[in-house]
């Protein structure tokens, strides 16, 4: 569904992301784990569009994206939930999810409010805020919503950068159950998270980051696999 061929990507002079190769099939949930600062979110905003790659591929679907315009990525059917959640000032909450309409145009009226409701289905506490403001509801509750704005626009593959930083311990409980919930609907995830221990169970496969390169790869469900993750990420 995803991939990446010797991806680079510089910030002025910083050689940020130095040859990233990749890939997410369908169905998977993927993690991106290691230190502040290697390159995980630059590699979630390159294949958003976000920032433009340097050398190297990136397709989606077999279809090259690499240096593509976001809002095109976008409605190509890739979703990002990004770090700072950009919740829309002056905004409900389900006016900020209807924005997220906007990734998949040709929803009729009737299907839209359809979709609302499946999505304060699973997203209960929005449904219960949907007339407050979104920028005035907690830190987990605007995490959720800036996923469920993403999810409302039924993306294809979901990239979702560090979902649970700063929130409380019950509120990290939900979060995940809310992951859980996409993947068992075999919706696709690259997973940036520092909770790497809590994270390992959610994913498929796993890759380990260290200054902007892939240092170690492999399968989640393989104890020699989370031993040799570990060494690398020292968690």
């Amino acid at each position: 569904m995803l991939k990446l061929e010797n991806v680079h990507a510089h910030f002025g002079l910083s050689h940020v992301l130095q040859g990233i190769s990749l890939r997410v099939d369908a169905g998977e949930v993927v993690g991106l784990f290691g230190r502040n600062g290697v390159g995980k979110t630059t590699i979630i905003k390159t294949i958003a569009g976000w920032v433009r790659p340097t050398s190297g591929s990136i397709f989606f679907k077999g279809q090259p994206i690499g240096g593509v315009r976001s809002e095109v990525i976008c409605q190509s059917g890739i979703g990002l939930v990004p770090e700072d959640r950009r919740i829309f000032p002056g905004l409900t909450v389900e006016e900020n999810l209807v924005l997220g309409f906007m990734q998949a145009p040709k929803r009729t009226r009737a299907d839209s409010r359809r979709k609302l409701d499946e999505i304060y289905a699973r997203f209960p506490r929005l449904g219960e805020r949907r007339a407050q403001a979104g920028t005035t509801l907690s830190g987990g509750e605007q995490q959720m919503l800036a996923m469920a704005r993403v999810v409302a626009g039924q993306p294809r593959l979901l990239l979702i950068d560090e979902p649970t930083e700063g929130l409380a311990p019950k509120i990290v409980d939900e979060i995940f159950q809310l992951m859980d919930g996409l993947r068992r609907d075999g919706i696709p995830i690259v997973l940036v998270e520092q909770n790497v221990r809590r994270a390992i169970d959610l994913t498929t496969r796993f890759y380990a980051i260290e200054r902007g390169q892939v240092v170690a790869e492999g399968d989640s469900g393989s104890a020699n696999d989370r031993a040799e993750l570990f060494r690398h990420i020292a968690v």
